[in-house]
């Protein structure tokens, strides 16, 4: 009588368990079925469905490793973590990254973190691995601007504060705190229009932080459903902006990446912080409270109400098509307090990184001298039609304003009623909603000789949305 022979053990990688998931959520087959396909056991099936969502994220992460069969954790997964934003800031920023370079960080970062730590070739090798870190080819990038210590520059250093000297430019962070009316239309501000953006920027224009809209509401009726982790801005039902939750978020994201940074912040806000826990990370540098130099570049702050009034506008100019005989104060009331989150996140993201360079150096807010000349017509958006270039300076201007009292239409809830439910919420879009609109978006597309890099744009939407449609 023949032995049957042990069955062999057959690990399945990242990449294959996600082709598992796939068949399991659009097919009608059975784990077994599943199972003798890969030629792995049922079990191991299972393990992988309860492990969903872990496999999801690391899927789309885009630095696990999509070969690896098992993932081994790190002993030292704080320092494994912090690495890895280091090292992804270093190679945004061109930095000829290395062995030797990793870990003396990697011994640096364990000192901060008071860890004994000592890191080996073998544990790089792994943490590699882990991480999906390939060095390649070397690319040295041409910076934009000269990084050679620029010559004395008296008007714009003498306002430096001592302090300054004592960080990078890339550590040196500006905030502002901007009034929005964020469904005014031109020549009429609504008096509960009024919300408060908080902006943030380094003096290099790398990094942006994630904007934060505080707003008078405690519940806009517009975010039933939503899920604040997909906003694309942070809001906060209080028109005060919440500097304790705030400043507490910033430390620990600059902690997590083992930086030491500066926040310039006006006199009166940091005497205001005065109580509150101390930061490890972040270092508030008050500004003269004699002089007039805002914490953010006003040249800045300028350009995001631009690109915000500017696509307002292309909203309600789409409102009025779409509804014949809408008036313009009709398409700005059905404005939210949600749409606004949406085109300020926007609007930040077009301000100019040339911009926020150049405004740093020349208002004496960051070492350095003012960069080469470049188009000043690139820090704003045109003028829209309809508008003259002093119509819409006006425009932007607008929160200077007298505003006209009125009744505000969505604290007071009285909604378009053809598009509420019973409930007086707006009814939650389906699955089969979402692929419908995607559909009729394409359709629109193809009708309206759309350029290729706008369906490149759509293809990887288009992708995300079937993907949530299958969990």
């Amino acid at each position: 009588m023949e032995l049957c022979s042990k069955k062999k053990l057959h690990a399945l990688s990242l990449a294959e368990k996600i082709q598992v998931l796939e068949l399991l959520d659009e097919s009608k087959m059975s784990q077994s079925e599943v199972a003798r396909r890969f030629q792995v056991s049922q079990p191991q099936i299972s393990r992988i469905c309860k492990n969903k969502e872990k496999l999801l994220a690391d899927w789309c992460s885009g630095t696990a490793n999509r070969e690896r069969k098992r993932k081994r954790e790190s002993k030292y997964s704080g320092i494994d973590e912090a690495l890895l934003c280091w090292y992804h800031i270093a190679r945004a920023k061109a930095w000829d990254v290395t062995g030797p370079m990793l870990l003396h960080k990697a011994k640096e970062l364990a000192d901060i973190m008071g860890q004994d730590f000592v890191p080996s070739i073998g544990w790089l090798v792994r943490w590699k691995r882990r991480n999906n870190v390939g060095f390649g080819a070397r690319h040295v990038l041409v910076p934009p601007f000269p990084s050679e210590p620029p010559p004395p520059a008296p008007t714009s250093q003498a306002q430096l504060p001592l302090s300054l000297k004592d960080f990078s430019p890339e550590d040196i962070f500006g905030c502002a705190e901007v009034p929005l009316l964020y469904r005014a239309v031109p020549g009429r501000v609504g008096a509960c229009d009024r919300v408060q953006v908080l902006l943030c920027a380094n003096s290099r224009g790398t990094e942006k932080r994630r904007v934060l809209v505080s707003g008078r509401q405690a519940a806009p009726r517009c975010f039933f459903g939503v899920s604040s982790e997909a906003l694309p801005a942070s809001y906060h039902p209080d028109l005060g902006i919440p500097w304790s939750q705030w400043l507490a978020q910033f430390d620990r994201d600059m902690g997590r990446q083992g930086r030491q940074v500066a926040l310039l912040l006006a006199a009166q806000v940091v005497e205001e912080l005065a109580g509150l826990p101390g930061l490890c990370h972040v270092r508030l540098l008050p500004l003269s409270a004699a002089g007039n130099t805002p914490s953010l570049p006003s040249s800045v702050v300028r350009a995001f109400k631009a690109h915000y009034r500017y696509r307002l506008l292309g909203k309600l100019a789409a409102a009025q098509n779409e509804r014949a005989g809408t008036s313009l104060v009709e398409a700005g009331a059905g404005i939210t307090v949600l749409d606004a989150l949406h085109i300020a996140a926007a609007a930040w993201a077009k301000v100019p990184l040339q911009l926020i360079v150049s405004s740093f150096v020349q208002e004496g807010l960051a070492p350095g001298k003012t960069p080469l000349a470049w188009d000043k017509a690139s820090e704003m958006p045109q003028v829209p039609g309809g508008l003259s270039p002093e119509e819409f300076s006006r425009f932007v201007d607008l929160e200077g304003e007298e505003p006209v009292s009125g009744v505000c239409k969505e604290e007071m809830g009285t909604g378009d009623e053809e598009r509420v439910g019973g409930d007086g919420f707006d009814p939650l879009p389906s699955k089969a909603d979402a692929l419908r609109a995607l559909g009729t978006l394409r359709r629109w597309f193809e009708c309206n000789g759309t350029s290729p890099e706008l369906f490149e744009n759509f293809y990887a939407c288009e992708e995300e949305v079937e993907r949530l449609c299958c969990l």
